[in-house]
């Protein structure tokens, strides 16, 4: 099993979509890079994210890059939809180098890779968040309306295992 940690927006949503991924174990709601351990407190840095437990042997970093190019705008700094601000920045985080150089692989290659606004940083601090976010769409799909991500692509693999 390997681990990334994805940021896309609005952690409802980006949970929801990537633990229906084939080869995606399991998901979890959570923050990355900020300065605390503590979920309480004035905003220090964090991105929402979602730790996202993976099997090498049926997807990829380079894949779990592309699907989360499926559901952001790759471009926006700092605003994914409705969301604004510098906790929904766009980002993969990991502790293992070979994740990050593969991240950093998939957008060297894309021609509008000057434009990209994703980070590709070492994962420096994680912590989990308050259990009324995990899974918070599955849990209350009414709040799917504050998603930035569209129900289609937001379901586009459900169906397929």
């Amino acid at each position: 099993m390997e681990t990334v940690y994805i940021a896309g927006g609005c952690l409802w949503g980006v949970q929801h979509f990537f633990k229906s991924l084939p080869g995606v174990l399991a998901t979890e709601a959570g923050r990355a890079n900020g300065g605390t351990a503590s979920l309480a407190g004035e905003y220090d840095g964090y991105a929402e994210c979602v730790k996202v437990d993976f099997d090498e042997t049926v997807c990829s970093v380079t894949d779990l890059t592309a699907h989360l190019f499926e559901i952001i705008d790759p471009y926006s700094i700092n605003k994914q939809g409705a969301d604004v601000g510098k906790k929904y920045r766009t980002g993969i985080y990991s502790t293992c180098a070979r994740h990050l150089e593969e991240a950093k692989a998939f957008i060297r290659q894309r021609e509008d890779r000057e434009r990209i606004a994703v980070e590709v940083l070492p994962l420096t601090n994680y912590v989990r968040s308050a259990e009324e976010h995990q899974d918070r769409l599955e849990r209350h799909p009414e709040d799917y309306s504050y998603c930035h991500i569209p129900l289609d692509v937001m379901n586009r693999y459900r169906a397929v295992h």
